[in-house]
């Protein structure tokens, strides 16, 4: 793919992290492959995490396409930015081209990024998987690569204030090794995939620098005060429910 935006988008990113004082913790980046595609699955718990986990694969000279909802590419102002990075449009209810897509460009050696939790997660936990990235590697016969990054959400995730200029804060990206798939059994291997970004979630944790000891943007299993990972799947539920009656509503305000 020819790449004109993405170069100076890059090194644009760069220069204001370096002006704010982000710091950055890395490991595992030797784990994203220098040539050929892949799927590189990574945690879900800020707004604004594709904007990061890409870097994970700038020390082997990569770019990541990452898939990411349609609402992205519909904005006039984001959207000719995300399509001239050459990311994947995600309509939920045309997901097969999505899928289709995203298959396409790991066959033809692009690195996908997916969110395999599908919504960002309130009890920065790994939540539940999709099966799609399983499937999706499976499909096009390349290596699945877990990754976790933390402290994304703390410059802006759900229920909480945010601090997009982001001084003087640090962000974890750690890969885990790639892990075969055969797609013969989805939910086993997506098991598999959620087992090694949950260690990897764990090692972020113990090697961030503030302790997450009654942090309300750390586990509640780690010390934290964020909701468990059950009564995050109720706000979740809940937030669904308030979602639906507003579509609902406005539907019927088009009608009258």
């Amino acid at each position: 793919m020819r790449d004109i935006t993405y170069p100076p988008v890059i090194f644009t990113a760069k220069t204001l992290f370096k002006v704010l004082g982000m710091k950055f913790q890395m490991s595992g980046t030797e784990n994203i492959p220098r040539e050929g595609g892949a799927i590189l699955a990574a945690n879900h718990i800020g707004y604004v995490d594709f904007v990061f986990d890409g870097f994970a694969a700038h020390p082997n000279k990569r770019l990541v396409r990452f898939m990411a909802k349609k609402d992205a590419f519909d904005n006039k102002i984001s959207g000719p930015i995300m399509r001239s990075l050459h990311h994947i449009s995600v309509d939920r209810e045309h997901g097969v081209e999505s899928y289709d897509q995203a298959v396409e460009y790991a066959r033809n050696g692009e690195i996908v990024g997916i969110f395999p939790e599908a919504t960002i997660s309130r009890s920065f936990e790994i939540k539940e998987l999709k099966t799609g990235a399983v499937r999706m590697a499976a499909e096009a016969g390349v290596p699945l690569i877990p990754m976790v990054t933390w402290g994304t959400q703390l410059l802006k995730t759900k229920d909480h204030e945010s601090d997009l200029k982001g001084r003087g804060k640090t962000i974890g990206l750690h890969v885990g090794t790639p892990i075969e798939v055969t797609g013969e059994d989805p939910v086993a291997e997506t098991e598999k995939l959620r087992q090694a970004m949950s260690a990897l979630l764990d090692k972020a944790i113990a090697e961030y620098p503030i302790s997450p000891e009654g942090q309300w943007w750390a586990p509640a299993r780690h010390g934290g005060t964020a909701p468990t990972p059950e009564q995050a799947k109720k706000l979740d539920e809940e937030e669904l429910i308030a979602r639906a009656a507003r579509r609902a509503a406005k539907a019927e305000g088009k009608k009258a």
